[in-house]
């Protein structure tokens, strides 16, 4: 009898790389940016988008977790909610990619209120 395994792990790749900046925005104004999440290995994973908490020092205390959507696994699935975090809308906020594929990912910014708004985000890839 011969058994045989090859055991691998979720590879993937986030462009662009660096922050993503909107730069300067006239007041009422709406500007799109798109981040690309590519599968490059040979299982499928899913993805969750989550805001990170206002102090920064809970991330040491233990893991942050928000999830985009408090709907049913199978319902989210199909609807793939949004996440609102300050002056920014990110959608879809979860997912699953099939290996060698991608998902877009649209940030939208519509400038609110003048001033600077800053937003930490974090893409979790299950079974990394």
């Amino acid at each position: 009898l011969r058994v045989s395994a090859r055991a691998v792990y979720s590879k993937y790749s986030i462009e662009p790389a660096s922050a993503i900046d909107f730069g300067a925005m006239m007041k009422g104004t709406k500007e799109t940016q798109t981040i690309v999440l590519e599968n490059k290995g040979m299982l499928s994973f899913k993805f969750h988008i989550h805001q990170a908490p206002q102090d920064a020092s809970a991330l040491e205390s233990k893991r942050y977790e928000k999830a985009c959507s408090t709907l049913p696994p199978l319902l989210e699935l199909f609807l793939q909610s949004s996440l609102h975090a300050g002056m920014f809308t990110v959608c879809p906020c979860s997912g699953s990619i099939s290996p060698w594929g991608q998902q877009k990912i649209t940030v939208e910014c519509l400038a609110g209120q003048e001033g600077t708004c800053e937003e930490q985000l974090y893409i979790d890839i299950m079974g990394r």
